[in-house]
């Protein structure tokens, strides 16, 4: 309940059980959720499945469009048929058969990543481990110095 101070008003709810539902239509309803399982863990399996290609092949084929340029043709059409056939595999269903295409493009999309770490290891000091030279260290002006903790309060 709650009152309202400056009116003096007073509300009261009473939160009641709508559905009412029976006992054997709770065992009812327990036992079909029990005969569904094995199909609702197969769906699961499916759905994920099909989530993990399709965010694979996304993946694959935004590094395919700007990296392209580093692979051979040869490597590039393995790649583009492999994520052909998982999206066939997709459309189709069959969680062996989602996993097995996403294992072929995960093999050949290999190829492409070895040629974008190739293409790193060949332009040293770029990246985020560049490190300074000893002379430029030397040019910063730092001081050692030791400082002391002075409190006001202990005067």
């Amino acid at each position: 309940s709650a009152k309202d101070r400056a009116t003096g008003n007073e509300q009261k709810i009473t939160i009641t059980s709508s559905s009412g539902l029976s006992k054997e239509e709770v065992e009812k309803i327990a036992r079909d959720a029990e005969a569904h399982a094995a199909e609702d863990r197969r769906r699961r399996e499916e759905v994920e499945a099909r989530n993990r290609a399709d965010s694979m092949v996304y993946n694959v084929e935004k590094m395919l469009k700007e990296h392209r340029s580093k692979i051979s043709d040869a490597d590039a059409a393995n790649i583009e048929a492999a994520i052909a056939e998982v999206k066939k595999a997709m459309s189709e269903g069959g969680v062996e058969r989602i996993n097995a295409a996403a294992d072929k493009l995960t093999q050949a999309s290999h190829k492409l990543a070895e040629a974008m770490y190739r293409a790193t290891a060949q332009q040293p000091g770029q990246g985020a481990g560049a490190q300074a030279k000893p002379e430029e260290a030397a040019k910063d002006n730092v001081v050692d110095a030791e400082f002391v903790d002075v409190d006001d309060k202990k005067a």
